[in-house]
């Protein structure tokens, strides 16, 4: 017997070398079936119920002879069934966050009831709650925060769960410091975000840090300038209320990120910032592997930018482009 490749429809071997056998050989008679492929003849008579219930063997006139389906046809028929069962499967799973509340309940008078304001102590406790609060987030993440660049760990801990709630349709708008931009990682994956849907803007002299969950949920740190103090999660509705109007004042008078780079573009040869700083390296470093750890991006991605920038210079080599570059002011 091979391999069960139609198990992902739920054929079982069994019923799978059953249907392959008819396929080869559509004459066989139903009767004999159990001694072609060396099973109990109950077990043979159940696997030919449900592949007929399967749509995948028809019965002949003769009750003694089935057909085969045709491939094309049952396993379009059973894709369909596989997918919808796959979609309601979904949808039970996402109606599970509701549950959380029910199972809450449970516990009764065990568990004392969340307070307006919640204190979290230590780096661990609040990534934990932002975690939560990020996968059970069903409508809008709104967030100022000023860091000017994001460590590695940082991006790889951040890129599953903003990923995550950006396909479920989950609205982001963030805004952070305008110096992030001119680390590259940090830049990078702040146009990642923005091209799969999320709104950016940068600002200048923003010190605030905060984070909105659908609009009743606040987290906001004990002390701005060292988040290791711990954080205030509050639910009080008018307190919650008053931040989201501080957001929306920030939100406003920010820039959007896209509008900035273009901005930047236009200041020096139609270059983005980071182009900017790759064209530098690319003149200056030895190797591309160095340059590449010097901005702290990848090799791939350093020199994608730098094919870019030679096309965008029309040079035939980098020793030309280092050339025009000067020519033109851009270095």
């Amino acid at each position: 017997m091979g391999d069960n490749e139609m198990s992902v429809f739920g054929v079982t071997p069994t019923e799978e070398e059953i249907y392959r056998h008819f396929l080869r050989n559509p004459d066989t008679s139903a009767d004999d079936i159990h001694l072609l492929v060396h099973t109990e003849q109950d077990e043979a008579r159940r696997s030919l119920d449900r592949l007929r219930e399967l749509g995948l063997l028809h019965p002949d006139s003769d009750q003694h002879r089935v057909s085969p389906a045709d491939p094309g046809v049952a396993l379009a028929r059973l894709t369909d069934a596989r997918l919808n069962a796959l979609h309601e499967e979904l949808r039970l799973v996402m109606q599970a966050r509701d549950l959380v509340e029910g199972l809450r309940a449970e516990q009764g008078s065990r568990m004392p009831p969340v307070q307006g304001i919640e204190q979290l102590e230590g780096l661990t406790e609040i990534r934990n709650r932002i975690d939560d609060l990020a996968f059970f987030a069903r409508d809008e993440i709104l967030s100022v925060e000023p860091y000017t660049k994001l460590s590695p760990e940082n991006i790889e801990r951040s890129r599953p769960l903003d990923l995550r709630c950006l396909r479920r349709g989950v609205r982001i708008r963030n805004v952070v410091h305008t110096a992030a931009l001119d680390d590259l990682p940090t830049y990078e994956y702040l146009r990642e975000l923005v091209g799969r849907g999320a709104q950016i803007r940068v600002a200048e002299n923003i010190t605030e840090r905060i984070l909105v969950y659908d609009g009743r949920t606040a987290l906001v740190p004990v002390d701005p300038q060292n988040t290791a103090r711990g954080a205030l999660l509050a639910h009080k509705s008018g307190l919650v209320a008053n931040i989201i109007a501080l957001f929306e004042k920030i939100w406003a008078q920010a820039e959007d990120l896209l509008a900035v780079e273009e901005e930047t573009a236009g200041a020096v040869g139609g270059l983005s910032g980071m182009e900017q700083q790759v064209l530098i390296s690319m003149c200056t470093a030895g190797k591309d592997e160095a340059g590449a750890r010097d901005l702290g991006i990848s090799v791939r991605t350093y020199r994608r930018h730098v094919a870019d920038l030679l096309q965008a210079l029309g040079a035939a080599s980098r020793a030309q482009a280092a050339l025009l570059a000067r020519e033109r002011g851009w270095i």
